[in-house]
C-alpha cells in the first residue's frame, strides 16, 4: 500500500537466523514503535491487517517469526524448536536491541497475542531492566495465562521430566481452527497455511506450561515501576468467546495487578484472534490498539532525557 512500506529481514542469533518484518508509515510521521510477539502455531504475516492499520495511524510495527515458527524454520526438524523460556526471552531482548537506532527517540511498546501475550507478561515482569525500563507500555491480546482445556497435572509433570531428557522430541498439538475466529475464511486460511504447523517440542511445550503456571499461580508478578518513566502501563484485551485461552483466568490475573495505569478491554462473544474477527470488528480492534498506544506516545512529564534503545 502506498501509505505504508514493508521491509523483510533477518535477525542473526548465536545459533541461526530469525525472519523479521517491519511495517512503516510512509505518508505520516511515525509517532510510536510497537514490537509484536505472535502466538502458538502462528507467524507475523498472519497479522497483516492489524499491522497495516497501525502503520496507517503512525505506529511503526516490528515483528519476527519466533524460533520454531514461520519462516524462521529453515528445516522441518526445526518446527517447534523454541528452546526453554530463557532462550525465548533472550530472543526478545536481541530483537529489541537490534531495532534501528535512528528511531530511538520514538516511544516503544511491546505487544503479544496468545502465547506471545504470556511471553509479553513474563518479559515485562522479569526481563532485563535496562530494556524493560525503556518500554512505554505493554499490550496483551488474548494472552495465554491459562488454557480452557487444561492438561492433567500428571501429564504436565511427566512432560516436564521428559523434556529434560528428550527436549527436542516433537509433539503435535492440534488446535481447533473453528475456535480461532468467527470469520470462517480466517479459519480456512489458518488451516491451509503450512507455516501454522501445530508442532511443539517437549521442551518448548513444557516451558510454555511453566510460564502459564507461574502467571496463574502468582509466582510471576508484574509490578509497578517496570516501564519507561518508572510506570508500568498495561492494556489487556480478551474476548468472552475465546475457547483457547481462558477469559476468566485472564480477568482474574488483571484484577490482581497492583498497577495504576491498567485497562481491561472485554469483547463480548469474540473469539481468540481479536485482530481477525469479521467485518467491522477487526477494524474496531485495530483502532482500540492504536488509540491506547497513541494516547501514551507524548512526552513524559518530569522525565529527564535519556538514551533509548
Amino acid at each position: 500500500m502506498a501509505d505504508i512500506t514493508t521491509t523483510e529481514g533477518w535477525l542473526t542469533t548465536a545459533d541461526g537466523q530469525l525472519y523479521t518484518k517491519t511495517w512503516t508509515p510512509a505518508a505520516i510521521t511515525t509517532k510510536a514503535r510497537l514490537v509484536f510477539l505472535h502466538g502458538f502455531s502462528d507467524h507475523c504475516n498472519c497479522y497483516t491487517y492489524l499491522f497495516t492499520s497501525l502503520a496507517q495511524r503512525g505506529i511503526k510495527v516490528y515483528s519476527y517469526d519466533q524460533r520454531g515458527w514461520g519462516r524462521s524454520v529453515h528445516d522441518r526438524k526445526q518446527r517447534g524448536l523454541t528452546g526453554p523460556t530463557t532462550r525465548v526471552m533472550s530472543d526478545i531482548t536481541a530483537f529489541i536491541k537490534d531495532l534501528p537506532s535512528e528511531d530511538s527517540d520514538i516511544p516503544l511498546f511491546l505487544m503479544g497475542h496468545s502465547m506471545g501475550g504470556g511471553e509479553t507478561i513474563v518479559y515485562a515482569s522479569n526481563g532485563p531492566s535496562e530494556v524493560v525500563s525503556q518500554i512505554r507500555g505493554f499490550l496483551l491480546e488474548s494472552p495465554l495465562i491459562s488454557l480452557v482445556s487444561k492438561p492433567w497435572k500428571s501429564t504436565v509433570f511427566l512432560g516436564s521430566l521428559a523434556s529434560k531428557v528428550m527436549p527436542n522430541v516433537p509433539m503435535l498439538q492440534k488446535l481447533d481452527a473453528s475456535l480461532m475466529s468467527r470469520d470462517p475464511q480466517v479459519c480456512k486460511e489458518w488451516v491451509n497455511d503450512e507455516l501454522c504447523h501445530d508442532t511443539g517440542t517437549l521442551e518448548g511445550l513444557a516451558g510454555m506450561l511453566e510460564r502459564t503456571s507461574g502467571l496463574e499461580g502468582g509466582r510471576t508478578v508484574l509490578s509497578e515501576g517496570r516501564g519507561e518513566g518508572g510506570s508500568t502501563r498495561i492494556w489487556h484485551s480478551h474476548g468472552t468467546g475465546d475457547k483457547i485461552c481462558d477469559y476468566p483466568a485472564s480477568k482474574r490475573w488483571f484484577d490482581g495487578l497492583q498497577i495504576e495505569d491498567k485497562q481491561f478491554q472485554t469483547y463480548e462473544g469474540w473469539f481468540h484472534k481479536l485482530h481477525a474477527e469479521p467485518g467491522k470488528d477487526k477494524e474496531q480492534y485495530a483502532n482500540d490498539v492504536a488509540q491506547w498506544v497513541l494516547d501514551r506516545s507524548g512526552p513524559l512529564p518530569r522525565e529527564p532525557l535519556k538514551p533509548r534503545l
